[in-house]
């Protein structure tokens, strides 16, 4: 009798050990900083996640696509590139002498190091190479790709298709508050608003009235770029999305507006 009583003290113990494990967990559990991409992909979910560094880099990628005037399309063909290429992360390395978020070789002719690590210069050269393909527009985006890559694996810009379109989508502003981060450490600026806007999009005109596509396109450009901007809170066409809640909610004004995290006195 007395081991059963022994044997009850234990699994009482450990059952209440056990629920203070839970507990002390799920308090400290770590929220991982992420952006969510809406779109169906082929494994049949309806969104994907990004890290904030591949986010931050798509949307540079679109911006510059769209300050060239350049379709959904192209915009598609580069982030299904990258992805294959760097995962859309900045390398500072690769096979020989390959960097950047393409793997752009400075041997070729791509620029030097430091330019086709510079994420807007390594855009601005791939999207110059693919106008100059012929026929592009009529292309698959895995043939386009490879028509302006060379790469040793033609076939795998295939792979991304369908997460390159949907990221597309989203930040050409085709579909509204398509993409979304959560759990982001926003502090002070790191970069001068006014300056990235002009290098990426062409203009310092950010806030205010826009086209619906345009207001978009600028209002998830701000997001994915919300870290570098210490952007936490970007309202447009009545949505606006907040770093704390990390989703887009129906408020805000009709124009495009952003709040920065004031740098410290």
């Amino acid at each position: 009798m007395r081991a059963v009583r022994r044997v009850m003290v234990v699994v009482g113990v450990l059952a209440v050990v056990g629920a203070a494990v839970v507990w002390f967990l799920a308090r400290n559990v770590i929220h991982t900083p992420q952006c969510t991409v809406a779109g169906v992909v082929p494994n049949g979910q309806s969104s994907f996640t990004l890290s904030p560094e591949q986010a931050d880099n798509a949307a540079t990628i679109a911006a510059v696509g769209q300050q060239l005037g350049l379709p959904d399309h192209a915009v598609t063909i580069a982030l299904a590139a990258a992805m294959q290429e760097s995962k859309l992360a900045n390398l500072t390395g690769g096979d020989r002498d390959s960097a950047g978020l393409f793997q752009q070789r400075p041997s070729q002719g791509w620029g030097t190091y430091a330019q086709v690590t510079d994420p807007v210069h390594a855009s601005t050269a791939f999207y110059d190479q693919l106008r100059k393909q012929s026929g592009w527009e009529q292309m698959s985006v895995t043939d386009a790709a490879q028509a302006v890559q060379h790469s040793a694996a033609p076939d795998a810009y295939a792979d991304w298709e369908s997460e390159a379109r949907a990221v597309a989508v989203a930040l050409t502003g085709q579909s509204p508050a398509a993409l979304t981060c959560q759990n982001l450490s926003v502090g002070t600026p790191q970069a001068s608003l006014a300056s990235m806007a002009d290098s990426e999009w062409g203009t310092t005109a950010v806030t205010g009235a826009h086209p619906t596509d345009r207001g978009w396109a600028m209002s998830l450009w701000l997001v994915a770029h919300a870290q570098v901007l210490g952007v936490d809170q970007v309202s447009f066409a009545g949505r606006t999305w907040t770093a704390a809640s990390g989703n887009w909610s129906s408020s805000g004004s009709t124009g495009l507006t952003l709040h920065q995290v004031p740098a410290k006195s």
